[in-house]
Parts: structure tokens; C-alpha cells; sequence
């Protein structure tokens, strides 16, 4: 482990005399910070998680106290706890990792929550494709109930009262967005809810009021009341305290996971220090630093500005310190820490397709501009990434980049299809990422424009200069995953 490294969340993940059982974490301590939540009324737990500054580690970053205060406790309904174990967002493993290597943390967080919120119960969505870390939390939540620290009937032997229930996803990205995960989770379709009147806090599972945190945030928040809030506020940086974990994938030497204490260390202290550097003979290139939807640096580039306390910066992307201010600075964000790193070997062009690919496969398709628009980017990058460009890409996907919209997201289709309908090659409709882009219901439309915004600002002349198509391609669309790009009028429909 890297002296820079801080290691409290994953402290005790995957060391040799470490396992999941009840016993084992009570013997590190576990369930000590229960205890504490139990001696103060909620209230007083609510202030300490305010007091530490903790945001969300789910994607959105949002201040956890905060969040808990939007509670609606006037309507006499009963409150609801989901923990979003998903985890679908391309690039991030941590909540995996604490799920298999020490779920207890989960459990005990969860608890915690439920004692400061009042809630009746404690709904763990996992992602579909975690079954085996599904069955670790599910011996992990009998082994409490068995202990007496939660269940019915549990309050005065030291244990918290609320039943937990461990339900699998239906295997759907769009379903880590919470009220995604409330649909799927009240046994419908993930499609998520318009916020308002559907604001979790006041109408949310059942419509009843509902907190939904990430897995890793309550697994901050047992850490919170181990060490107080204000102990826990001195430590990262203003705006963004406690430790971080960084999932790191893609061309390092040593990928893998590091938990850092927010700001203590550059991008270039992880990737360098930590993860080894490039590879052979490489040089980085380009860096995600927050799972698929979080806009792409470019190495090489500079950043330069004042910092919230006023001083001035002047970055580049190895000088970037790891936390959620600094990297906001330089108009990307930390997300849910899934940091993709691709060296000079990358074809980029590729690589976009590749996400646009995804992105059209993930849409839930009730709104029309991810629906139809996720589906053009696809097919239009796909057929780029194939060497077929055209003189008219530049100009409508740089524009996408540059924010230079023209016309509504209903009339880009319209015209779309209309082109195509009168024999044109390729339609050129204005620009798509747009149209996409702060229009929809929920973030997937903004998740799926931001790469395409974000590669073509800087690395469009790359992206667009020519080159030989690869053999055997006869034409179509092909992304990088190996398969045929969807058709603008198929898919991105997909239940859950």
C-alpha cells in the first residue's frame, strides 16, 4: 500500500486474516458505532452526519445530512431506507468491493441511517449481475438479525427495529438512478419518475417517504459516528471530506482500487505512484475520472482559475488534486471514482462509439430525445469509429460540443427522419448531444451527451481525421464492442 494512500473504508478488504462473518468484524470493531448511534436520539445523529461534510459517493455527490433532512416526517407514512448497490455505471468497482470483502460496514451504515431517519424498513438493491455478493449480503443481514441488532422486536436489546431486505436488480443501468431503482423495486419497469411531484424524500417508494443512499455513503456514515462529525470534517478537503476510493482500470500497470484521503494526492500521485505509471513504452493520453458519464481530460491540457478560498491554479491534468472540488474546477467531476485511464494506443474514435453504444442500449426510451437521440449518436459514431466520416461530422459534432443548438430535440428527429425517408445518405440534423442534453426526465440523456461533448472538444481532429476503414466492414456501423450499431428505430426499450 502507497503511503499516500488512507486506507478506512477498505482497511481490512482482502487482508488474509479477514472474512465476511459477524464474528470477525466484531472482533475489528464492528457495530461499535451502532452502539453510539443507539445513546443519541436521531436528531443528534442527523447533526453529526451534517456536521461531517459527507457528500454522496454514488455519482451525484450530494451532502448525506442534507439529504436526510428533506425527509417529509409530517404525512404519518411510514419511511423508507433503500441502499443503491447497482453499481452499473462503466469503470466503478468499490461498492462491489466492500460488499464482497466486508459487508458488515453496509449493514451497520444501513442501520445507522435507519435509527437517524426513523425508518421502517431497509431495502439493499444489488445490481442482477452481483449474485454472488447478493448471497454475502443476505448471511450478512441474517447474522445481524440473528444477533439481535435488527428485526422486529429488536429496539431493546440494543438493536435497531426494521426488517432488511435484500432485492436483486433487474440487471438495468438506467436503474442506479434512485427513482429508477424505486420502480424496479416496486416490481415495474426502471423508468424513472418525474422529479417533482416524485421527490424521493417526500414521495417516493410506495409513496411513501424514502431515503435512497449509495452502498459506499452508509459505509462512510457508520464512519462518521466511530469518529464524530466533526473529527470526520477535518479530514479531506472543504466541500469534499473523508477518504475517496478510486477505481482504477484501463492501460496503468497496476490497476485496482486506492482509497485516498480527498485532496491529499494528484492525479498524477495515483496513476504514477500508485498505479505504476503507463505502460511499456506508452504515454496517457486521455482519463475518465469518474465512470463512463463524467467528461474526459486530456493529457497535456491546462487548467487555470481560482480555487472556492481564492487562490489561484494552474493545473494539468497530473496536477489535479483528487477531490470532488478540484476536479469540478476542471469541468469534469470525481462521479462515483471509476477512473478509465487510455494511453496513446487508444483509438478514441472507438472508444466513443464504444460508450454511445452503451448508452443507446441503456436507455429506458420514454423520452423521446435519449430514445431516438442515443440511437443517432450511436449509429453516427459507429460509423466513424468504421473510417467512414463525412464532411458534415465535423460540423454537427463539434457544434454538439461547442453547445451551438438550433431547433427543438422533437424537430431534430423530425428532420432526421425525413432526410432519410427522401433518399439522403446521411441525415444532418442539428446538433444531437443537445438535443439530448438537460432534456430528459432523468441523467442518462446528459450521461450519454457528455462524452460525446467532451471527446469532441478535445480530441475532435483525431476523432475525425482519415483513415482506413477496417476490413471487412462493407459499410455498416460497427462499434468497438464488436457488434452491428442499433437502428435509429430499434431498442432503448428494454424492461427490467
Amino acid at each position: 500500500m502507497s503511503a499516500r494512500e488512507s486506507r478506512v473504508i477498505l482497511a481490512r478488504a482482502g487482508t488474509a486474516a479477514y472474512d465476511t462473518s459477524l464474528g470477525c468484524y466484531r472482533r475489528h470493531g464492528g457495530y461499535a458505532a451502532l452502539a453510539k448511534a443507539l445513546a443519541l436520539a436521531p436528531e443528534e445523529i442527523c447533526a453529526e452526519v451534517k456536521a461531517s461534510g459527507l457528500r454522496g459517493r454514488g455519482g451525484a455527490g450530494f451532502p448525506t445530512g442534507v439529504k436526510w433532512s428533506f425527509l417529509d416526517r409530517k404525512s404519518a407514512k411510514p419511511v423508507w431506507l433503500v441502499v443503491n448497490a447497482d453499481e452499473s455505471e462503466p469503470g466503478t468497482f468499490k461498492d462491489r468491493e466492500i460488499i464482497h470483502r466486508d459487508p458488515h460496514q453496509i449493514i451497520e451504515g444501513a442501520l445507522i441511517a435507519a435509527r437517524a431517519t426513523g425508518a421502517a424498513r431497509v431495502f439493499i438493491y444489488i445490481r442482477g449481475e452481483f449474485p454472488h455478493g447478493a448471497k454475502i449480503l443476505e448471511a450478512a443481514a441474517a447474522e445481524a438479525r440473528a444477533a439481535g441488532l435488527c428485526g422486529e422486536g429488536c429496539g431493546a436489546a440494543g438493536g435497531v427495529p426494521v426488517e432488511i431486505v435484500v432485492h436483486r436488480g433487474g440487471g438495468c443501468y438506467v436503474c442506479g438512478e434512485e427513482t429508477g431503482l424505486l420502480e424496479s423495486l416496486e416490481g415495474k419497469r426502471g423508468c424513472p419518475r418525474l422529479k417533482p411531484p416524485f421527490f424521493p424524500a417526500v414521495n417516493g417508494l410506495y409513496g411513501c417517504p424514502t431515503i435512497v443512499n449509495n452502498a459506499e455513503t452508509l459505509a462512510q456514515v457508520r464512519r462518521v459516528l466511530e469518529v464524530g462529525g466533526a473529527a470526520f470534517a477535518k479530514t479531506g478537503v472543504t466541500g469534499d471530506t473523508g477518504t475517496r476510493i478510486w477505481g482504477v482500470s484501463g492501460h496503468v500497470q497496476r490497476p485496482g482500487l486506492r482509497e485516498i484521503e480527498a485532496g491529499a494526492a494528484t492525479v498524477g500521485d495515483l496513476l504514477y505512484d500508485m498505479c505504476g505509471g503507463p505502460r511499456a513504452g506508452r504515454r496517457f493520453k486521455a482519463l475518465i475520472p469518474g465512470g463512463s458519464s463524467t467528461k474526459v481530460l486530456r493529457f497535456g491540457e491546462r487548467f487555470t482559475g481560482k480555487t472556492p478560498a481564492g487562490d489561484a491554479f494552474d493545473w494539468g491534468v497530473e496536477d489535479i488534486p483528487l477531490d470532488a472540488v478540484s476536479l469540478g474546477l476542471c469541468g469534469t467531476s470525481a462521479g462515483t471514482g471509476g477512473m478509465i485511464v487510455m494511453d496513446d494506443s487508444t483509438n478514441l474514435a472507438a472508444a466513443l462509439a464504444n460508450l454511445c453504444a452503451f448508452y443507446a442500449h441503456e436507455s429506458c426510451g420514454q423520452c423521446v430525445p435519449c430514445r431516438e437521440g442515443t440511437q443517432w449518436l450511436a449509429r453516427l459514431t459507429a460509423r466513424i469509429a468504421d473510417g467512414d466520416i463525412r464532411d458534415g461530422d465535423a460540423a454537427l459534432l463539434r457544434s454538439a460540443a461547442e453547445k451551438i443548438t438550433a431547433g427543438g430535440a422533437n424537430a431534430a428527429v423530425a428532420n432526421a427522419a425525413d432526410a432519410v425517408a427522401g433518399g439522403a445518405v446521411e441525415p444532418a440534423p442539428p446538433p444531437l448531444a443537445d438535443q439530448i442534453s438537460g432534456r430528459t426526465i432523468c441523467a442518462l440523456g446528459d450521461a450519454a451527451a457528455w462524452p460525446v461533448q467532451s471527446f469532441m472538444a478535445k480530441f475532435g481532429d483525431e476523432i475525425l481525421a482519415p483513415r482506413a476503414r477496417p476490413a471487412g466492414t462493407g459499410g455498416a456501423a460497427h462499434g468497438s464492442h464488436g457488434k452491428r450499431a442499433v437502428s435509429p428505430n430499434a431498442g432503448g426499450r428494454r424492461s427490467t
